[in-house]
């Protein structure tokens, strides 16, 4: 991330503990972007968050924080052999659950906490036998989280965090369903930090927010113009013997 897209805010002035911080040094963070400048601390507070920005703003670093924190502020007591998960990160391509797992391996490495990556078209054991070994972060695409849950390889009772990365792309790639069939199952609204991200708050994801956040404090980055305001555009049809010679051109 260049400097001329990153905020004044650093990172070293958020309360956050100091294992999450070490992680965040790791990454090479120093100051926020602005997406992070602005959900972070709503977040950090326990407040949910529906934010909108584009691909490569460093949202996936904004929500990673925000969940780590949560997960470190608490110290809930679990029984020998528990599977219960404490956080879901649910992204609707499997490159994408594979990337968040990247990330999120660099920022909790010297957090203590465990997570797992359930992405389907490949890993099916090795996947299935680490989440019910036990872990506190699941990352996934629905589909393969849903298979899981359904043998009862892990549950989501004690759940306390829930993220909702690329939210349009959901409907998009038709996974509404599936989403809200794992959000039913999960602890109520008020009973965990809810955090959604999206290109775009449509009126379709801010209806899926209002049925299952508590009431999310609203962030809308606006990307950056891809065209000068004193550019002109035009735009020809040509006919069908017309598009060859055009080509070269």
């Amino acid at each position: 991330m260049s400097e001329e897209h990153l905020s004044t805010l650093s990172f070293a002035t958020l309360p956050l503990p100091d294992s999450l911080m070490q992680g965040i040094r790791d990454a090479g963070f120093e100051h926020a972007t602005p997406i992070q400048a602005q959900t972070l601390p709503i977040a950090l507070e326990g407040n949910d968050v529906a934010g909108q920005a584009q691909t490569g703003t460093g949202k996936t670093a904004a929500f990673l924080i925000a969940l780590y924190n949560q997960l470190l502020k608490s110290s809930p007591e679990v029984e020998s052999g528990d599977t219960g998960i404490r956080a879901l990160v649910l992204a609707p391509t499997r490159e994408l659950a594979i990337q968040i797992a990247d990330d999120a391996a660099v920022l909790g490495t010297h957090t203590g906490l465990r997570t797992a990556l359930a992405n389907g078209g490949t890993d099916y054991d090795k996947q299935r036998s680490k989440i019910a070994a036990g872990c506190d972060v699941l990352i996934g695409t629905p589909g393969r989280i849903i298979d899981y849950f359904k043998q009862r390889v892990f549950h989501m009772n004690r759940a306390e965090v829930l993220v909702l990365d690329e939210a349009d792309r959901m409907f998009d790639l038709g996974f509404i369903k599936d989403i809200r069939y794992l959000l039913r199952r999960l602890p109520a609204a008020d009973e965990r930090l809810n955090l959604l991200f999206s290109a775009t708050l449509s009126y379709r994801v801010m209806e899926l927010a209002a049925e299952h956040m508590n009431d999310p404090q609203l962030v809308r980055i606006e990307p950056e113009k891809v065209t000068a305001d004193r550019g002109e555009q035009s735009i020809y049809y040509p006919a069908n013997e017309e598009k060859i010679p055009l080509l070269p051109q």
